[in-house]
């Protein structure tokens, strides 16, 4: 999750799906309350460690931390310098996460169902269309980027790295997750986690609500969600604008385009692609075992 996290256009909520353990994380998130304060008062930690199903969430949280401060440099290295392979691999991730959660759904190709799933791709292909702004890097912004970032990486299909681009806030974020033990960066790190916590504790509670009462439209949403975001994931791309910030080439917008010709990059980014597809297929049976 930490890893597709990182990666704009990717949602950690797809792996989180994808791996079955999506319920439960929403479930255990939501489970913070006024309660949960009456306990941390009186110092009951058995309490609080079940209620919110510490031994399933701090594993959790450490591996999507591991891999947000290890992973970073490598992304951003494979981004810059392999993106076709990058986003081939993760274009086939998405391709078959989608078909893995239609199986999900029962009675699928209902018109109500299809509908709400068209509704859902409308909304995610919209947000991934949204051009990257320019934005204060107060302490005040840098909480609420945090805020907004975490509701979009808990849904499938809208990435939360691609929120953060379009808030103008990823570079600034990453570049401190590569160095985060100064004294500058650490600061804005809590003050972005902080952000998070609020974010992640707020949204949780509505999302576990509609999983609760309206499971199918929502699993239909989040499918659709999934769908509109292939456009940024989609390989090859011709840039249409782009604007130098800060020293710094940011796109504003970009067109997906077929490959001209049918050579070794191409070939092998189709492998990739079939990879990164029976990749997910292969991880739901290690996971149904």
């Amino acid at each position: 999750m930490g890893t597709a996290d990182i990666v704009p256009g990717v949602s950690g909520g797809t792996v989180a799906l994808i791996t079955g353990v999506y319920n439960e994380l929403i479930k255990s998130i939501s489970s913070v309350d006024h309660h949960l304060l009456k306990d941390l008062l009186k110092f009951d930690f058995k309490a609080i460690y079940t209620k919110l199903n510490l031994s399933f969430l701090i594993p959790l949280g450490l591996g999507i931390f591991s891999a947000l401060i290890l992973m970073a440099r490598l992304m951003s290295f494979l981004l810059q310098n392999y993106g076709v392979y990058t986003w081939s691999t993760f274009f086939g991730l998405l391709v078959a996460s989608i078909l893995f959660l239609k199986k999900s759904v029962k009675d699928f190709n209902q018109p109500k169902k299809l509908a709400t799933v068209a509704v859902g791709t409308l909304i995610g292909y919209a947000v991934v269309s949204l051009v990257p702004v320019t934005t204060p890097e107060t302490s005040l912004f840098i909480f609420f980027s945090g805020v907004i970032g975490i509701t979009a990486m808990i849904l499938p299909g809208i990435s939360g790295s691609f929120i953060l681009l379009i808030l103008g806030k990823y570079e600034y974020i990453t570049s401190c997750l590569k160095n985060p033990f100064l004294a500058e960066n650490m600061m804005t790190i809590l003050t972005f986690a902080s952000g998070c916590a609020v974010g992640i504790i707020g949204f949780s509670k509505f999302l576990n609500y509609l999983l609760k009462n309206f499971h199918a439209k929502t699993m239909c949403v989040l499918i659709g969600f999934m769908i509109g975001s292939l456009k940024k994931i989609w390989p090859w791309k011709e840039v249409i604008e782009q604007k130098v910030i800060r020293g710094k080439t940011y796109v504003l917008s970009e067109a997906n385009i077929l490959p001209n010709e049918l050579n070794l990059e191409v070939i092998f980014a189709l492998i990739l692609m079939l990879l990164g597809f029976f990749a997910v297929f292969l991880l739901e049976k290690s996971v149904s075992k």
